[in-house]
């Protein structure tokens, strides 16, 4: 008898909003989170989606673009986790036009949407048991070389503003909205064709990991990630908070 994968999984029956959700492990996020009762909803830049319903595709779509991420609040208003996953590598290019469009789509659009989702749980009840959760997909590209020196500068820069949040969120002690960093080596999509793991494990292991992890949740094969990353995002937390104490004595 086939397994129901949804009986012990954390996911079952939330709602689950996904940006990047025709890319390669958007896709691969919904066909598992769905596996495991989730009710997915997938935001696109996409005019019209033609796409036939299948097992990679989420119960609804939603039309966004960036630079108008607060006309999602109403629609995103029931959602219980949000997972940031839109990027754009411009490889060598280093141009001003391919600088301005990969700091708005890699850093500016996932921290509007991350400080719009937070509103969003504070207009709710602080001690409500279902707060409101976001992952943010960086990347190792925001402490490592990924042979793109703009996408790495915009992937550092989003990973260190949601240091400071996280910084912030742990000061307050608060429980009403929770953040959550994954850190992903390279997989094989449309941004990066070189990629050596499969989107399908990607995910896998990452909704793994999210059922017991707090806070980074990484997934390579180089293991020099698994030692750097914690080291340094506990050396930003830790002067964040040490600045911060001392500006406010």
């Amino acid at each position: 008898m086939k397994k129901n994968l949804s009986v012990d999984s954390r996911f079952k029956g939330l709602k689950i909003a996904i940006t990047g959700a025709n890319g390669a492990l958007g896709k691969s996020l919904i066909e598992a989170l769905k596996k495991k009762g989730a009710y997915v909803v997938g935001l696109t830049h996409a005019k019209k989606n033609n796409s036939k319903s299948n097992k990679n595709t989420p119960n609804e779509w939603i039309i966004w673009s960036c630079g108008k991420e607060r006309l999602l609040s109403s629609r995103l208003a029931n959602i219980d986790i949000l997972i940031l996953n839109h990027g754009f590598n411009p490889k060598g290019m280093i141009d001003s036009n391919e600088i301005n469009k990969a700091v708005e789509i890699n850093s500016l659009s996932h921290w509007r949407l991350i400080e719009m989702f937070e509103d969003l749980a504070l207009s709710k009840n602080k001690n409500d048991y279902n707060s409101k959760e976001v992952w943010v997909n960086t990347s190792e590209a925001e402490i490592q070389i990924a042979f793109s020196p703009v996408y790495e500068i915009t992937k550092r820069l989003i990973g260190e503003l949601v240091s400071l949040k996280k910084s912030k969120l742990l000061m307050e002690k608060g429980n009403y909205f929770i953040i959550k960093k994954l850190i992903l080596g390279p997989f094989k999509s449309q941004l990066n064709p070189q990629g050596i793991m499969k989107p399908e494990l990607v995910a896998k292991k990452i909704l793994q990991k999210a059922e017991k992890e707090d806070y980074l949740i990484i997934v390579s094969p180089n293991p020099i990630t698994y030692l750097l990353m914690p080291i340094i995002e506990s050396i930003r937390i830790l002067y964040s908070r040490f600045i911060y104490k001392i500006y406010s004595n």
